[in-house]
């Protein structure tokens, strides 16, 4: 800038002070921290002209910010495949952030956040999904005609559901969506009515799951079990399963159904209720209809930097938005909902489906546990109200563990049979 805004010097002169005065190292980290995005991807357009900024863009993240890293990725991948590409053309692709990474480093979950606060990443790819969220996700994970037959069966039901009453700051307010409680037998559904507790109340509308819901259960099973092993042998420190982990097959028994009908209805971060499934639940989402964006975001961020004053750590990581298409299983791992939060955006303009019209509808599949069922939370023997902090061995299992499943043992083998084919 020096030379727009001082007089012009003579040439030797120019010299005479450049040879005498020595030039400060260049501190490429600073600069590129201090630097917009837009100015790094003007660079990289500069160094990479017949790429497109999706391109660009997705470079400099899997970099880490770094313009340098990712012009050199760039140069190695054009080297490596010279044929020439295409503009992407549908709207929702993206390719594989792992595509930028150098050759050499190992699986697992990235160290460091691809997004600060105040931002969104938009994943795509079952990679990039399960190395940065505690997320994985099947794209067309039930044959065409059997989700559709499901959707058109929860398209039945819709009108019928309601929105959730909670308080707030002692105000009384309904979620922007709607819901319903499903269970696998009406005999489950009469017991949830009676016997459990959600946020402070029971639930008067509990439904025996619709035929294809129940269909598609041991689908759901199937896939979330074979995920949680995958999981655990490939992002897990030692391939164990994380502590408090249920170490027992994953059951469908439970299902919250939400819909969304139309762009602006949402529900706001949060995380699931965690009473009647324990420590390091795994849930399993089932996407049908209007495809949406879920974002999550971690609850508590890691590292130093962001330690406050008082030794706790700031959320000062941004969200990552996951795009969940029609017929999509996210499964959400041990570690989600202690450590994340999730929600589901509003949307400024929506695709519609062919049969869902405006309406995404998502089935949420839970295991919920024998041994934490209501009548086995401890209560005062006098009646009195009291609060106890919540005991877990390792494998996510309360202290009366052992004596609810003595219980079950003895049962008659009729029970025993009546109990199994509900489970499935």
């Amino acid at each position: 800038m020096d030379a727009f805004v001082s007089r012009k010097r003579k040439r030797d002169e120019r010299q005479k002070e450049s040879a005498q005065v020595p030039t400060p190292p260049l501190d490429s980290t600073a600069i590129e921290e201090e630097e917009s995005t837009d100015f790094k991807l003007a660079i990289l357009a500069s160094l990479h002209s017949s790429l497109d900024e999706n391109t660009l863009l997705e470079a400099l993240l899997a970099s880490e910010g770094s313009v340098e890293q990712a012009a050199e990725w760039l140069t190695q991948r054009n080297t490596s495949s010279p044929r020439k590409r295409s503009a992407p053309s549908n709207v929702g692709f993206q390719s594989s952030l792992s595509a930028y990474r150098i050759s050499g480093q190992g699986s697992g979950p990235a160290k460091k956040p691809l997004v600060k606060k105040g931002q969104t990443l938009h994943l795509y790819s079952p990679e990039d999904i399960e190395a940065h969220t505690p997320c994985s996700i099947i794209h067309n994970f039930l044959p065409n005609k059997q989700a559709d037959a499901l959707l058109m069966q929860l398209l039945e039901e819709a009108p019928t559901y309601q929105s959730l009453e909670f308080k707030l700051f002692d105000k009384v307010v309904w979620s922007p969506h709607t819901f319903c409680f499903y269970v696998n037998s009406l005999d489950e559904a009469e017991e949830q009515k009676t016997e459990y507790i959600y946020d402070g109340r029971k639930v008067e509308d509990v439904r025996q799951s619709v035929p294809e819901m129940l269909k598609a259960c041991p689908q759901v099973e199937e896939a979330v079990n074979r995920e949680i092993q995958r999981r655990i042998h490939d992002f897990y420190p030692n391939g164990k399963k994380l502590k408090y982990q249920s170490p027992h097959p994953w059951k469908a028994n439970t299902a919250f159904v939400n819909c969304y009908d139309g762009g602006k209805e949402s529900v706001g971060y949060h995380a699931d209720q965690l009473t009647y499934l324990g420590p390091r639940a795994v849930i399993g989402s089932l996407s049908l209809g209007v495809a949406r964006e879920f974002r999550v975001r971690k609850i508590v961020a890691e590292g130093d930097e962001y330690r406050k004053a008082d030794g706790t750590l700031a959320d000062a990581q941004g969200q990552i938005s996951i795009h969940l298409p029609h017929n999509s299983l996210l499964i959400m791992h041990a570690e989600m909902q202690e450590e994340w939060k999730h929600s589901i955006a509003p949307a400024q303009a929506i695709d519609p489906h062919p049969l869902a019209k405006n309406k995404r509808l998502n089935i949420t599949y839970r295991f919920y546990k024998d041994n934490l069922h209501p009548k086995y939370t401890p209560k005062c023997k006098y009646g009195c109200g009291f609060f106890q902090w919540a005991e877990f061995d390792d494998d996510g299992e309360p202290p009366w563990a052992a004596r609810v499943k003595a219980e079950q043992t003895n049962t008659t083998p009729a029970t025993k049979e009546t109990r199994n084919v509900i489970g499935t």
